[in-house]
């Protein structure tokens, strides 16, 4: 079973989450996979604070931190994220999910 991990992007202006969502995060779609990242939903909610919501996979047998390191210092992400003031990301986090018994992904 793949590795899941919810990722939260705090951005600082809602025009900022609109950029970042509707062309720089959509250009990661190209690239995620040479890296083994699968993406499997973006959400966006109605809270103040503009974030965007987004779950990844990795494989079963990979570290997420590793594969994370790697796409960072990766000329794909820069490639990625050519245009975008990437200050404008003020915060990320991720959190490794666990299913849930009876959960579809067992």
């Amino acid at each position: 079973m793949r590795i899941y991990q919810l990722r939260v992007y705090t951005l600082s202006t809602t025009d900022a989450l609109e950029r970042y969502l509707g062309i720089h995060y959509l250009r990661h779609l190209m690239s995620f996979p040479k890296f083994g990242i699968g993406l499997h939903g973006l959400w966006t909610d109605s809270s103040e604070v503009p974030k965007l919501y987004a779950l990844v996979s990795f494989p079963a047998d990979a570290d997420p931190a590793d594969i994370t390191a790697e796409y960072l210092a990766s000329p794909e992400l820069r490639s990625d994220m050519e245009g975008f003031d990437t200050t404008a990301i003020s915060e990320v986090t991720a959190t490794q999910l666990t299913p849930a018994p009876g959960s579809p992904l067992l």
